[in-house]
């Protein structure tokens, strides 16, 4: 019995890794379309976001039949509650992706240009994406930390690029609109940054059992 528990703890592990591969694939994709001005990569990243959400019920499902159907000890159960947790946010970090890509769509080819603390905040935003997923696969404590860590970086490049973006628009007043774009996409950034963060903090509970809002 309980060597086919852990069977479907690996087979639930591995969906988790799956669906963070597919939400790091889906951020770097929209944001390739973004530097790039690609309308197609962008279509791409909307198209494919169906896949991620599918993702989330199956694991949804998965955690669901093993919390009924077994009977976890107290470490399994925070494997389990823990999967619940961190498909929702990579759920919306795949959303994100795709509000991202539609405002791509709106750019018409168009880059960020001279947003450079734009660029820099994506860099760190993908950063924290992808370190959130390592820390969970690798089980790593300090890796997840890092990760937390990072969210004071980030918050910082949001505020510097809103004084970029409002420096912008006071010399180029004709250009509101698509300063009011790049202002979305930073927050959306922003806000990625803030669910690999919680995605994190699931992974210090999945590990030592003590989440910060406890």
């Amino acid at each position: 019995m309980r060597n086919r528990f852990d069977e479907q703890l690996f087979e639930l592990n591995r969906e988790l890794i799956e669906m963070g591969g597919m939400c790091e694939e889906a951020i770097a994709s929209a944001v390739n379309a973004l530097t790039e001005g690609d309308l197609e990569l962008a279509e791409k990243v909307i198209r494919e976001g169906s896949a991620i959400d599918q993702m989330e019920r199956e694991i949804e499902n998965h955690c669901m039949k093993l919390l009924l159907h077994q009977q976890p000890v107290a470490r399994d159960l925070r494997l389990i509650s823990s999967a619940l947790k961190m498909i929702t946010d990579a759920e919306r970090i795949g959303d994100q992706a795709e509000d991202i890509a539609e405002i791509v769509g709106h750019l018409k080819g168009r880059t960020m240009e001279s947003m450079g603390h734009i660029e820099e905040m994506v860099k760190a935003t993908i950063e924290m994406v992808n370190e959130s997923i390592d820390a969970f696969v690798e089980k790593d404590l300090d890796l997840a930390r890092k990760v937390i860590a990072k969210d004071d970086i980030v918050d910082d490049y949001f505020s510097t690029a809103k004084s970029d973006i409002i420096s912008f628009v006071a010399k180029n007043p004709e250009e509101g609109e698509f300063a009011l774009d790049i202002l979305m996409i930073a927050k959306y950034l922003e806000r990625i940054g803030d669910h690999a963060v919680n995605i994190a903090e699931w992974v210090i509970y999945c590990i030592t059992g003590v989440h910060k809002e406890v």
